[in-house]
């Protein structure tokens, strides 16, 4: 049996500073896990932006193309130099953690998309003139005079062709498309009064046009445009407030179901957000009503001071810390059970439905029952 091979101490190494495209790179690692990742921070900047109409487009799957374009307030040449810089945001005016009010605050969105891509940003205020910039895989150009229309323009070509190795990891266009397509439908969700639009290779453009009126009734007409026709008639409301927490929307009747729970959308504060604490409270609150291999399908908006939760969890800000985890949870399913009490014996109607046919196919025609 030979010995085994001697352990010697490593070279000391000397500190160093990173180069900063390297460490937009390394950034861009947790803020771009994938084109849907690149399509989430660009359209949030869009909204936080005051835009009414984003309209995206991939091909791909993003990864050749990506381009959101958005009517809001535009940006101007110093601004626009500013905005590629990290850590560089307008989102935190006050600098106070504590009560973002914001999509994004952390100012690494767009260094990282642009270190690991070729970005380029054109943009115009009301009363300004067109500017664009071209960042391409970290190497910053000048910003240039462009023609331009109120608004932003964002384009990311050839995304991670700087870092090939994350090529690797990402699944079929087909895949990588229906992620944006997902990314898309909870922000059209969260922000019923903005119009989205989605372009893809495969045909005709995905549309959520835009309710104008806010209230329950424009909220469900935009669920049922995401969440399918058949929703809106087997939602009830959910409506409920608990010390400073206000939790309003539509949940699905126990007998309309999925088998995923990709049809669960929890909004706060205007983020959608998957967080375990929330989707935790749903299957508590189903429960006694649903088979657990079965999902529900709901919507619900969360309103609360931004003091009372931290949205600087993780990169992705799609995970959440509440201050009083254990009241959220008991709003959550107390909302729920009182919605679904309020519905009594009123069963979602394409089960009837499909059962009436079942029937028929089994008794009306001679067929075996089923």
């Amino acid at each position: 049996m030979s010995a085994a091979p001697e352990l010697r101490d490593p070279p000391p190494a000397h500190v160093r500073r990173l180069d900063p495209i390297l460490v937009d790179r390394i950034a861009a690692g947790e803020v771009v896990e994938r084109p849907a990742s690149a399509v989430k921070e660009l359209v949030e900047n869009a909204i936080d932006a005051g835009a009414r109409s984003i309209e995206v487009a991939i091909e791909g799957g993003g990864r050749r193309l990506i381009r959101v374009i958005d009517d809001g307030i535009g940006m101007g040449a110093d601004d626009l130099a500013l905005a590629v810089e990290r850590h560089a945001t307008s989102k935190l005016p006050d600098g106070d953690l504590t009560r973002i009010g914001s999509l994004g605050f952390r100012g690494e969105a767009l260094p990282s998309i642009g270190a690991v891509s070729r970005l380029t940003i054109t943009s115009r205020t009301a009363d300004g003139e067109g500017v664009s910039l071209t960042l391409d895989s970290g190497v910053r150009g000048p910003v240039r005079p462009a023609p331009a229309s109120r608004g932003t323009r964002i384009e990311v070509t050839e995304l991670f062709a700087a870092t090939p190795a994350r090529l690797k990891f990402l699944k079929t266009d087909r895949a990588e498309t229906a992620a944006v397509s997902e990314i898309l439908r909870r922000l059209a969700v969260a922000q019923p009064q903005i119009r989205f639009t989605l372009r893809t290779e495969s045909g005709s453009p995905t549309v959520f046009p835009a309710e104008s009126e806010p209230g329950p009734a424009a909220l469900l007409r935009r669920l049922g445009a995401v969440l399918g026709p058949d929703f809106p008639g087997n939602a009830v409301p959910v409506d409920m407030a608990r010390e400073g927490f206000a939790l309003a929307g539509h949940v699905g009747l126990p007998t309309f179901h999925r088998g995923a729970a990709s049809h669960i959308h929890f909004v706060v504060n205007g983020r959608p957000v998957r967080d375990r604490l929330l989707l935790g409270a749903v299957r508590g609150a189903y429960a006694d009503t649903m088979s657990s291999d079965r999902h529900p399908v709901l919507a619900l908006h969360l309103i609360c001071d931004p003091a009372l939760v931290d949205v600087n969890v993780h990169p992705a800000k799609t995970e959440l810390r509440f201050r009083e985890p254990g009241l959220v949870r008991a709003l959550i399913v107390s909302a729920i059970h009182e919605a679904l009490r309020r519905a009594g014996a009123r069963s979602s109607s394409t089960g009837t439905q499909a059962a009436l046919d079942a029937l028929r196919a089994g008794t009306g025609t001679g067929g075996a029952p089923p």
